[in-house]
């Protein structure tokens, strides 16, 4: 139901969980798996494959990106200092050192 690298408008924040808006419904969500901020990311977001992910070519691979301005979806690619998103044509960084990203 949630995607990583989606915004979603908080509707109440707790000390444990946080209330959001999920394509039109309200969903209640621990608020330690949130990264909760004020501002839209500045760099590209690596998103896991979701494992009913029908919709993405199977040539991506494992991985994703969501672009930070227009929230495009593309291949991870190849790992430089930054990506040029072919819908919006604006060009950021990509978030290689998220820490859901690391295996230990």
């Amino acid at each position: 139901m949630l995607r990583r690298g989606a915004w979603y408008v908080v509707r109440n924040l707790g000390p444990d969980e946080a209330v959001l808006e999920v394509d039109n419904a309200t969903v209640r969500v621990p608020r330690d798996s949130l990264e909760i901020t004020e501002t839209r990311p500045n760099r590209w977001t690596i998103v896991p494959r979701p494992h009913d992910a029908d919709k993405l070519p199977e040539s991506w691979g494992y991985f994703y990106v969501v672009c930070p301005n227009c929230a495009t979806r593309a291949p991870v690619g190849r790992p430089s200092g930054e990506k040029r998103c072919t819908r919006c044509e604006q060009s950021f960084a990509v978030a290689w050192d998220e820490r859901y990203l690391r295996t230990t």
